[in-house]
């Protein structure tokens, strides 16, 4: 009876942690995000250099895209690639796990799971993002935000100092994503969000980073930026692993500690909400989808947050697992 009620309370205590931004309140005229306006953002670093996004899920994991991997340092609450970030940290990966069925080729099941090498403490700065549960609907139309530090166009970089980019842009159906990118391509582990007359998009270097919707106060993430052909052009959204279809992948793999997982509907509606408006008709920088497929082919509603009590042991060498459902 104690053991129950006390993970209650945890439930309780925890239930606004996931997909809350304190410093997210201002109307976006342009491209460049304030600090700490995305804190579940994560840069994952190879060799120094960023390579791809991803999005905290809880205090000791990461979400990313399996095409990413593997990804050596993990930056949490950066804004800019150069200078000083005052409030950023910086963790090595533990544990590395993709979904078995990965297909490189297909991008189908493009999702990984990275362990931090020792657990973050929230703050303004650094936080988990929610996570779409496995009944959650995004129908066509639905504002999705994308983040991301990767190129402005095709091969062209995010100038210095290379700050965190974010726009908006609509959810396409599987449908007339599969019309419009050649049918059976975009399966059902994939959803997909862009303009028609192009524009706004991701590209190389935002792949792994998170796609978000919200709903009331939560920010939840519906997408993992995962591919597309080109970047930002007319009748070409890009493709998102979603989330929702992976609930269950998840949670068996992390086992505790559980991210905190909310169902997202269009039904769904609130007296007041945060939003954004955009004035840029311009681009987001446009996200990799695909950007490091030949690599790997070589090579809360509630969160349940329980910090543990024990200290996490540093550890040298890093665990790489390739697990199913």
């Amino acid at each position: 009876m104690w053991r129950l009620t006390c993970v209650t309370l945890t439930l309780l205590m925890c239930a606004k942690v996931c997909g809350q931004a304190p410093l997210n309140t201002r109307i976006v005229g342009g491209v460049n995000t304030p600090d700490g306006s995305w804190p579940w953002q994560a840069s994952l670093h190879r060799s120094g250099y960023h390579f791809c996004g991803g999005s905290l899920i809880n205090n000791e994991w990461v979400l990313t895209a399996a095409h990413c991997l593997p990804g050596l340092r993990v930056y949490l609450g950066r804004r800019t690639q150069q200078g000083v970030n005052a409030n950023e940290i910086s963790r090595n990966v533990r544990t590395i796990i993709v979904h078995s069925s990965y297909n490189s080729n297909t991008n189908n099941n493009d999702i990984a799971l990275l362990r931090l090498s020792s657990t973050v403490t929230f703050n303004n700065y650094i936080r988990p993002v929610c996570l779409a549960a496995q009944n959650s609907v995004f129908p066509s139309g639905t504002s999705s935000w994308i983040t991301g530090w990767g190129d402005v166009q095709s091969g062209v970089s995010l100038p210095s100092p290379g700050i965190l980019q974010e726009t908006m842009v609509p959810v396409v159906n599987n449908v007339q994503c599969n019309t419009l990118l050649g049918s059976g391509s975009v399966t059902s582990n994939m959803m997909c969000a862009g303009l028609t007359q192009g524009g706004k998009d991701t590209c190389q270097g935002d792949s792994g980073g998170p796609m978000v919707s919200q709903q009331c106060t939560a920010w939840i993430q519906s997408g993992i930026t995962s591919w597309g052909y080109g970047c930002a052009n007319p009748n070409s959204p890009g493709v998102y692993t979603s989330v929702s279809r992976y609930q269950n992948w998840i949670t068996n793999n992390i086992g505790q500690n559980l991210p905190g997982f909310v169902t997202f509907s269009p039904s769904n509606s609130c007296s007041t909400s945060l939003s954004k408006t955009l004035s840029q008709t311009h681009s987001l920088y446009p996200i990799n989808r695909g950007y490091f497929n030949s690599f790997l082919s070589n090579l809360m509603t509630y969160i349940f947050v329980i910090v543990s009590l024990q200290c996490e042991v540093s550890h040298n060498s890093m665990n790489y697992l390739i697990t199913g459902l």
